[in-house]
């Protein structure tokens, strides 16, 4: 992975303002330390920052075709380069290097634009078009490189991440509250829309066209998407009889994927939980690469949460070595919230995400740039314990138009005076996504804080915006799934792309300059799996069916057994008493007024009254979440929007 970034001119060929792109790309050299390199035209500058991985000695970027007519900046690996470089040499391309950016220009001369359909792997691309003078971008299917745009007056600017943007000079930091809503709706941020007025995420499987204006025309910025996630109509998946030859074909897809994954010209390490996803990984790279692959894993200072005995037991198993340990307790969770949230330029309130961001520092630590993980997994095969949940609910509504699941959530919540959304606003939702899903209530845990903590300004924001309406549910089509992969889809769309590869995936492990690949994310699993029936993700009560029974051929049966575990940090590390001085400021009264988010009294309140409610309930999980969600909130606007919240460095462009 690496660092991209850009400016152009939208409506001639003005030079970019001087010292612009090169600021850029400084603020991104932590994606790309070993190399930085330019392209500076008329009208148009792009910037890269490479963390070099493959082509150690002669993948410099820009790279560009023989007529020097195409030049590409890329962030990512395409893992089917190998073959696709031969093909492309037997067709009469002429290559010069051995790095995968190269067949970029090259697959770009033959296809244009049908380019993008044809890449495999995790990319964000610019691509400039001397001759037809237009700039494209363009992110992977699943949205694992991010890729950000602003258009300011007659600049266009992109960059892999929002401080590229500031450190240009013509992107003024503001806060936008709709993006912030996103945040407390969805405990992610799935795009376009970001924290920031104006800066927008290029949804993955999406690409831009931008045409600079000339003989007297408008410019133009076209978007597109070039895949669009889709599953067999309800009835017409693959039934699978033959359990053998099912599991057989899966083994052969995701030991291909791992294979490829595993091309580099530097070591690939793993990281490994105690969970069946990370160990059957580690178990194909040892099978390909052999026992010498580094493994690492998080130990968490809380018994309940900590899996370093699982993952020790699994790598006994395969024949790995020990996995090397970071430890991460309230101490650590403290300290590395502030660069947590630099680093994700975001509100975060997921604690695990903290853990991930020392554990990507450890792996540098360890002269490694790039590993292996089991995140997509839990995605394709339904892995999380609300698909279950929502099993149980629906089956309350056996009459039609009685809607007894509704009825019994809101009496729960009554019952421990929570406060709830009225039943308009689940119908709402409901019909904006194709009906029942089992997000709705995973995500509602975090949204009931909006009712608890939202100052009157924020409320207006809610009530005028729809973050359920942005997501772009295809519902047409989606009326034909099974409503196991409608949930498979809102997984995707939120949780994986809005939060996994990115707070939690990408900007945690960029931020020292480690690359994350990802095995279950390979398009060709995932067209297989999208293509079962769902009893082979969801069999009864037993999630991930099918990967199970693979499992058991590879790791310990009571791993590959092993209910889902939620990765996370304890969610208190923020409240204990004495607290951290900077979550006290961030607090304040004088703080809090400031930035005008949140109710002061809702917030004094629930400071101490959380502690009143039961240890691990719902109820006071919901307040840990919603108090978390504040500090954090307010930890980003100090950071981002010009400090004076607390005694913490706030970023500058400055530094840069």
């Amino acid at each position: 992975m690496c660092g991209v970034a850009g400016i152009i001119d939208l409506i001639g060929q003005r030079s970019a303002p001087e010292g612009v792109v090169q600021r850029m790309s400084r603020a991104l050299t932590h994606r790309g330390p070993d190399e930085e390199g330019f392209l500076e035209r008329p009208g148009i500058s792009l910037a890269s920052r490479r963390l070099s991985i493959v082509g150690l000695a002669d993948g410099q970027q820009p790279m560009t075709n023989e007529d020097r007519s195409l030049n590409v900046v890329f962030n990512g690996e395409l893992f089917d380069y190998v073959e696709r470089r031969e093909e492309l040499k037997e067709r009469g391309h002429e290559f010069v290097t051995q790095c995968d950016t190269e067949i970029i220009p090259h697959l770009w001369e033959e296809n244009r634009e049908a380019t993008w359909e044809k890449l495999r792997g995790q990319f964000a691309i610019a691509l400039w078009d001397e001759r037809q003078r237009q700039l494209h971008l363009g992110r992977d299917r699943f949205g694992i490189s991010p890729l950000y745009w602003t258009r300011q007056g007659d600049w266009l600017l992109f960059a892999s991440e929002i401080k590229g943007l500031l450190a240009s000079g013509m992107v003024p930091p503001k806060p936008d509250r709709k993006g912030l809503d996103h945040v407390f709706t969805f405990t992610a941020l799935p795009g376009p829309r970001t924290c920031f007025e104006g800066v927008q995420l290029l949804p993955p499987a999406r690409c831009l066209r931008i045409t600079p204006a000339k003989n007297g025309s408008s410019p133009e910025i076209t978007e597109r998407a070039y895949w669009e996630m889709d599953f067999p109509n309800a009835g017409e998946e693959l039934w699978g009889y033959d359990s053998k030859a099912l599991v057989d074909e899966f083994e052969g897809l995701l030991l291909q994927a791992v294979e490829e994954r595993l091309r580099a010209d530097v070591p690939v390490g793993s990281y490994l939980s105690g969970g069946v996803d990370s160990s059957m990984i580690l178990a194909l790279a040892c099978r390909l690469k052999g026992p010498q692959i580094n493994t690492y894993t998080v130990q968490i200072n809380e018994p309940s949460l900590d899996e370093l005995s699982a993952a020790s037991l699994s790598a006994k198993h395969i024949g790995a070595k020990e996995p090397i340990v970071k430890q991460y307790g309230d101490r650590e969770a403290l300290e590395s919230y502030p660069k947590l949230i630099e680093a994700a330029e975001a509100p975060v309130i997921d604690t695990s995400c903290g853990a991930l961001l020392k554990l990507a520092e450890r792996v540098h630590q360890n002269g490694q740039k790039v590993v292996l993980t089991g995140e997509g997994a839990d995605e394709w095969l339904v892995g999380y314990p609300w698909y279950k949940a929502a099993k149980l609910m629906n089956a309350l509504d056996v009459l039609p138009g009685v809607n007894l699941s509704d009825w019994a959530r809101r009496g729960y919540l009554r019952m421990n005076k929570v406060p709830h959304f009225p039943a308009s606003w689940r119908a709402r939702v409901e019909a904006s996504i194709g009906g029942p899903n089992a997000w709705i209530d995973s995500y509602g845990l975090l949204a009931i804080s909006k009712l608890r903590f939202y100052s009157e300004e924020m409320r207006e924001v809610m009530n005028n915006s729809h973050p359920w309406g942005e997501l772009g549910f295809p519902l047409e089509r989606a009326q034909r799934w099974a409503p196991l992969n409608r949930g498979i889809w809102m997984a995707a769309r939120v949780l994986l792309a809005g939060h996994l590869l990115q707070a939690k995936g990408d900007r945690v492990a960029m931020h020292s300059s480690v690359e994350v690949r990802y095995p279950f994310l390979d398009e060709a699993v995932f067209d297989f799996t999208a293509k079962l029936h769902p009893r082979w993700k969801l069999r009864g009560f037993r999630d991930k069916y099918l990967l199970r029974l693979l499992a058991e051929r590879w790791i310990p049966k009571s791993i590959a057994r092993r209910g889902k575990v939620i990765f996370r940090a304890p969610l208190d590390s923020f409240h204990m008493n004495p607290e951290p001085p900077f979550v006290a400021q961030l607090l304040s009264e004088e703080s809090l007024r400031k930035t005008g988010y949140f109710d002061l009294e809702e917030v004094v309140h629930w400071r101490k009254a959380f502690r009143e409610l039961k240890a691990g309930s719902l109820p006071r999980l919901s307040v840990e979440m919603g108090l978390t969600a504040v500090v954090a909130t307010q930890l980003w606007h100090h950071q981002f929007m010009g400090g004076g919240l607390a005694d913490l460095p706030e970023w500058q462009a400055y530094n840069t």
